[in-house]
């Protein structure tokens, strides 16, 4: 099956994220929960959405790895010869390049998120945040498929 022509999917930077790593060879391959404080700042049409953010320990924070590759189906990441395919890997090199950690927050200035567990570049595009699902109880009502297992 071929996959279709690309198209705009319609994504809108709601903000920036601000850390010390201006290299991919210096950023760390995944966050840690004792890192530095980066800086998520949220722009200005997306200010009041941060409200009630700082009852959350973690956040889940999306964005978009601007500067990575979109065109690799397999990789090696150890440089040994063996290859992985691209969806079995967290590369940042993928047909759609969305990263994703689960930050520690640390503070709120403004609309200014100080977090902690950051592993992207200096000035990477903020896609979204959402509170980290396992801290998460949904303020809806139920529907029925949050019963079904099996």
């Amino acid at each position: 099956m071929a996959a279709p022509p690309p198209q705009d999917a319609g994504l809108v930077f709601s903000g920036v994220i601000r850390t010390p790593w201006t290299s991919r060879l210096m950023t760390p391959r995944m966050g840690r929960a004792d890192g530095p404080v980066c800086r998520i700042e949220v722009y200005e049409p997306w200010r009041e959405a941060l409200s009630g953010v700082e009852k959350f320990e973690r956040l889940e924070v999306l964005y978009w790895l601007h500067l990575s590759r979109r065109d690799l189906v397999r990789q090696s990441p150890a440089n040994d010869g063996s290859t992985r395919g691209t969806f079995a890997l967290r590369s940042p090199a993928r047909p759609n390049p969305i990263g994703t950690t689960i930050a520690t927050l640390a503070g709120v200035e403004g609309s200014t998120l100080l977090v902690r567990g950051m592993d992207c570049l200096d000035g990477t595009p903020l896609l979204d945040i959402k509170p980290d699902r396992t801290l998460f109880q949904p303020i809806a009502p139920p529907q029925p498929g949050d019963f079904e297992t099996g």
